[in-house]
């Protein structure tokens, strides 16, 4: 195993700089993955939980479905919920039993709420409950893929080292072309933001700036 004292902004930022595999590239239609952008994720003034990378990821992630929406490409926004037994997080909600853990983010509590600075159409947008950390998993988001033959899926929200890294990783085994806008996803810690980017970028997905994702976006025609 190679060693190093550098940071892991520190590797992630050289990777980019230097980067050693070609990319996967944009296809020709891509679906928008917004996981988890709840106030137990985003509320950083309130809970615990919640984390904040970049501080305009909000307005970035909105910028990026009004473009999916002039397209009429897909825009798809999940959310996490429990029951009060908690029995639907499974073995997941069983390491800890506090306020703020996973499990008890009930349904129509304030930290299952979608963060209010998002822009969600809730007639036109797909809005998925998720109980675990891939947004693919046990939910109809690979039928919603299938039925717009997407072949490109851009994920956004949180975290980087859970719920984003688990989605593309499921997203990648489909087949998919998989994009993360740097500046759309977050995490509580930088070591794991960063860390989760460099295996992001280097195995599952490519790691793009968001004003490259919205020029590729702006060169595509309305369907």
């Amino acid at each position: 195993m190679e060693t190093t004292s550098k940071t892991a902004k520190q590797l992630y930022h050289e990777i980019r700089a230097n980067p050693e595999r070609k990319k996967f590239g944009f296809g020709r239609k891509a679906v928008l993955v917004n996981i988890d952008l709840q106030k137990a994720y985003t509320s950083v003034e309130l809970y615990k939980t919640a984390y904040q990378t970049d501080p305009n990821q909000m307005d970035y992630i909105n910028a990026l479905a009004t473009e999916f929406r002039r397209l009429g490409w897909p825009v798809v926004w999940t959310h996490v919920a429990y029951m009060d037994s908690a029995e639907d997080a499974g073995v997941w909600g069983t390491r800890t039993n506090t306020e703020d853990s996973l499990q008890n983010i009930k349904f129509a509590s304030d930290r299952s709420e979608f963060d209010p600075r998002l822009q969600i159409d809730h007639q036109n947008d797909v809005i998925y409950l998720k109980k675990m950390p891939s947004a693919f998993f046990e939910t109809a988001l690979q039928s919603l893929l299938v039925w717009h033959q997407v072949d490109t899926v851009i994920v956004t929200g949180g975290s980087t080292s859970g719920c984003i890294r688990a989605t593309a990783v499921d997203s990648l085994s489909r087949g998919y072309r998989t994009i993360v806008p740097e500046q759309c996803v977050a995490d509580k810690h930088e070591s794991f933001h960063y860390a989760n980017l460099t295996d992001l970028l280097l195995k599952y997905a490519d790691v793009e700036s968001v004003d490259d994702v919205l020029s590729w976006l702006a060169m595509q025609h309305c369907e």
